[in-house]
């Protein structure tokens, strides 16, 4: 077994040829096709992010997509091609960044067949996360006749596919993002009608209620850019909090909730249920645009894991980061 190891707190990964496959546990083992490359994963390896591990030594890499190879979980059989988001894995649970791996069954999701193993890397749990946060927007009301849709982050993985998404479906999407002239056409291509810098939301705290500008949006940044997102929005609006690659921190006041009935919910991906995962999953089989996913799409190798995650974490990055594992 190849795979990616942090051997101790405050360690820095390390590729093993050879690791020994007995630091594995769980009923359902895969052969590992790809994982994906996620701002958690550059935390987790360079230790930038504390409490992103809680077990050690473990293995890096928060998505999994691989074909069973054995079961003690009777939902799953020897050949079943799976994908597995959050759940655990690359933080209390080893992970992706490896050739083999032993999971939970409760989590895992028959691959659509519409959906190849490398594109279903490259949705990835930042994709995941995005559908999710595109389903709450339209389970709360929003028709795409109901205003802009502000995407933070949108030159990343989670902002990339949820402008695709968004756009697909008829919203009129604004795209946040500190890379305008640099990511100007890809966002465009993905389908913003506008484009908004980011720094207009990051670095000043406005008003607890500014002028109404966004019927939703999905942010990944938190901090001073949600709370000024949540002041711009229109009564009766809803946010989708995704991410905190600001902070975690929201220092906002009860205004936009009460007096705009502004409706902020959280877009877990780690601890989805079942049935919100299968549906997540039908949706994104049913609704992204998989040219537009490949042309959003890097490939990297095992080895390369390490120094990407300087990259990932200085916001160098674009769109998703597929890795093979055997590659």
């Amino acid at each position: 077994m190849r795979a990616v190891i942090v051997e101790s707190r405050g360690a820095e990964a390390r590729l093993e040829e050879t690791a020994d496959e007995g630091i594995l546990s769980g009923p359902v083992e895969l052969d590992v096709l790809y994982s994906s490359y996620n701002y958690k994963d550059g935390l987790a390896i360079t230790g930038a992010g504390r409490g992103v591990l809680q077990n050690w030594p473990i293995i890096p890499g928060i998505d999994i997509v691989g074909t069973v190879t054995r079961s003690d979980d009777p939902a799953w059989d020897p050949g079943d091609t799976v994908v597995l988001n959050g759940d655990g894995i690359g933080e209390s649970r080893n992970g992706g960044f490896a050739t083999r791996a032993r999971v939970r069954g409760e989590a895992l999701v028959e691959l659509p067949r519409e959906i190849s193993p490398v594109r279903a890397a490259a949705i990835g749990t930042a994709g995941f996360t995005a559908m999710i946060s595109v389903l709450q927007l339209a389970d709360a009301g929003l028709t795409p006749g109901a205003g802009d849709i502000l995407v933070t982050g949108a030159a990343g993985g989670v902002g990339s596919v949820a402008v695709s998404l968004l756009a697909a479906r008829g919203y009129r999407v604004v795209a946040s993002t500190g890379r305008a002239e640099e990511e100007g056409d890809y966002l465009r291509d993905l389908g913003a009608a506008d484009l908004l810098d980011r720094h207009e939301l990051s670095e000043d705290l406005g008003k607890p209620l500014q002028e109404q500008r966004w019927a939703g949006a999905v942010d990944v940044a938190g901090s001073t850019t949600l709370a000024n997102v949540l002041a711009q929005t229109n009564y009766g609006g809803t946010v989708s909090a995704c991410g905190l690659a600001q902070g975690m921190d929201l220092p906002t006041t009860v205004a936009p909730f009460i007096l705009r009935g502004v409706t902020l919910t959280g877009a877990n991906s780690v601890f989805a249920p079942q049935a919100l995962r299968q549906r997540a999953w039908t949706a994104l089989a049913d609704e992204l645009d998989l040219d537009q996913l490949d042309r959003m799409t890097t490939t990297i190798g095992l080895a390369e894991t390490i120094p990407y995650a300087q990259q990932i974490l200085a916001g160098r990055t674009r769109g998703r980061t597929v890795v093979d594992v055997n590659g």
